[in-house]
């Protein structure tokens, strides 16, 4: 059975706390696993989390601070030490390689899983498979930043009183499916379009272009709100959302499921986060992010 679910490996920015790592999150989407940002500590969090080096296929950057990053060394060396039996591909930005080498080889160990190195150089598409399109948007941050978002392929769904209209039933509605037509009946008259579900990750930025074009129309999807509203000229300072902000986007954006993350630790109530949210318009399902939390992706409508 399929699996798609966002597990949330560490929400603190910059520094970590008592109750909250440095960020790492895991999507698992069908048989694949995309690992997001990981900071200091990723990996005793995978252990915690039940996610083992075999369960990732891809790790995405978003930039390199140190709180995005600092755990791609251990990671690494752990997907080598497993041995982990299929291809592993990384993405980063391109202006950050140097740092990606000196992390990916911070240490001598043994070689033994070959990363794919595909660095993210502009927006775009970054790769296509059979249940995803993956693609990058720029971000605005004191150093290169982007986002991430995955698209499934809109499918077909069966309208089963238009199946009995045209008297279709048993073997014959997969052999329409299969062959797009049974006899003089097509399969677009029976069917509609089922939309495919949609993920963005959004990471540390100021408001910019890029953050609407990634959440538009989202499912989930998982944003830094590093500031509370109060704080937002020292967000836009450093180059980072307030909850306000991030709310206000995915309200606009039509998101469903809204995961606030990447707290300050500056503030001592988290829920604070979920409360301007919510001043902000967003009436969706909404989670403020903890260490260890597993979010599923909502199905599909």
């Amino acid at each position: 059975m399929s699996v798609r679910e966002l597990v949330v490996l560490g929400t603190a920015s910059q520094v970590p706390t008592r109750h909250r790592n440095h960020n790492g999150y895991l999507l698992r989407w069908d048989g694949e696993g995309i690992l997001f940002d990981p900071g200091e500590g990723t990996q005793r969090q995978m252990l915690r989390a039940g996610v083992a080096a075999h369960d990732l296929n891809r790790i995405c950057v978003t930039h390199f601070h140190g709180d995005h990053s600092l755990g791609l060394a251990g990671v690494i060396q752990r997907i080598n030490l497993d041995r982990v039996p299929h291809p592993v591909t990384a993405h980063y930005p391109r202006s950050g390689q140097r740092f990606f080498d000196r992390l990916r080889y911070a240490t001598a160990y043994r070689e033994t899983v070959g990363v794919t190195e595909a660095p993210v150089e502009a927006d775009g598409d970054l790769a296509v498979t059979g249940s995803y399109r993956l693609e990058a948007r720029r971000l605005s941050h004191p150093v290169e930043s982007y986002g991430y978002r995955l698209t499934e392929p809109d499918g077909l769904r069966m309208l089963p009183e238009r199946l009995a209209a045209h008297g279709i039933t048993g073997p014959d509605v997969g052999r329409l499916q299969r062959e797009g037509v049974l006899g003089d009946v097509t399969i677009d008259q029976v069917s509609e379009v089922r939309r495919g579900q949609r993920f963005a990750f959004v990471m540390d930025t100021r408001l910019c272009d890029g953050v609407p074009a990634l959440a538009e129309g989202c499912d989930l999807l998982v944003i830094e709100s590093t500031f509370l509203d109060e704080d937002a000229p020292l967000a836009a300072e450093h180059g980072h959302l307030t909850a306000g902000q991030a709310a206000a986007v995915a309200r606009d954006a039509g998101v469903r499921h809204l995961v606030l993350t990447h707290f300050s630790q500056r503030y001592a109530d988290p829920e604070e986060f979920g409360r301007q949210a919510r001043a902000a318009g967003f009436d969706g399902e909404l989670t403020v992010a903890h260490d260890l939390l597993r979010v599923p992706v909502p199905k599909r409508r």
